[in-house]
């Protein structure tokens, strides 16, 4: 790898291969604790699946150690935080293929969890973030993309709570027959409430209704919920998302953690099969 040129940064192949060494002993140190924690995921054994842990546990070792680090990497990334840089989680398409999560500084990727798709894989991969394909995921329909062939699902517009629609407009059914509703993390909301919800009803527009199976389970799941207005209020998710921008609703954090707190009482999933 040639060095990247930058006024800030110029890392030539063997200071990234200390990065890598170093980032890879921290790794090997929180792998000690998340094995027994999360030794599984559904049928998947650890680390595959488990990106978001493994980057969060090794982003607070990185905190905690690069004040007083004295190894060759660590030393590189606090010398870069010194000239104005910042240490980032990062959350994105990596390749067009598969989400990742992983870590920034400055120009360049780090990804300490580049084997939880296929364990195969080197544990540490140091990029310029120009060639390592990640993508920062701004739309619904970038993330569906991935989304269908990544985790094997058919993507269908939320018509099951239609008032949680405008944060959370998708609906996933799994080869398997699993169904759920999604997603309530940070990055995915941005996109609906940065948007003014206007992202949320382009895609709502786009996608086909859930089968009726799936509805009607859907519908006794939620009989058993307290009742909650965003999730047993009926009506068009397209015009809760044009009510919601008139109201602006995207202004206001507490009405999003509302729907977000409704959300998690739901069911995680709910089996199609028969």
């Amino acid at each position: 790898m040639n060095p990247i040129q930058n006024e800030n940064m110029q890392w030539d192949n063997e200071q990234i291969n200390a990065v890598v060494a170093d980032l890879a002993r921290l790794r090997l140190q929180v792998d000690l604790e998340l094995v027994p924690r999360y030794p599984y995921l559904g049928t998947k054994i650890y680390p595959l699946g488990r990106c978001k842990e493994i980057r969060d546990a090794v982003f607070v070792q990185l905190q905690q150690q690069l004040p007083q680090a004295t190894e060759p990497g660590l030393v590189l990334i606090r010398d870069q935080l010194a000239k104005g840089e910042s240490l980032k989680k990062i959350w994105g398409a990596l390749r067009g293929v598969y989400f990742q999560n992983a870590m920034s500084v400055g120009d360049w990727y780090l990804d300490v969890s580049n084997d939880t798709v296929n364990p195969n894989k080197p544990r540490i991969e140091v990029l310029p973030l120009a060639t390592s394909g990640f993508a920062e995921v701004t739309s619904f329909e970038q993330f569906i993309s991935v989304a269908r062939t990544y985790w094997e699902v058919e993507v269908y517009r939320n018509d099951i709570c239609p008032a949680l629609a405008p944060y959370m407009p998708l609906l996933y059914i799994s080869k398997s027959g699993t169904c759920w509703l999604g997603e309530a993390t940070d990055n995915m909301l941005a996109i609906a409430t940065k948007s003014q919800f206007s992202a949320s009803e382009r895609i709502l527009l786009t996608l086909p209704a859930p089968p009726p199976k799936a509805a009607n389970r859907w519908q006794e799941a939620l009989a058993k919920v307290k009742h909650n207005d965003f999730l047993h209020q009926q009506g068009d998710a397209v015009e809760y998302c044009q009510a919601y921008r008139t109201k602006h609703y995207e202004q206001d954090s507490s009405i999003r953690d509302s729907a977000v707190m409704a959300y998690v009482t739901l069911p995680k999933s709910i089996s199609l099969a028969d």
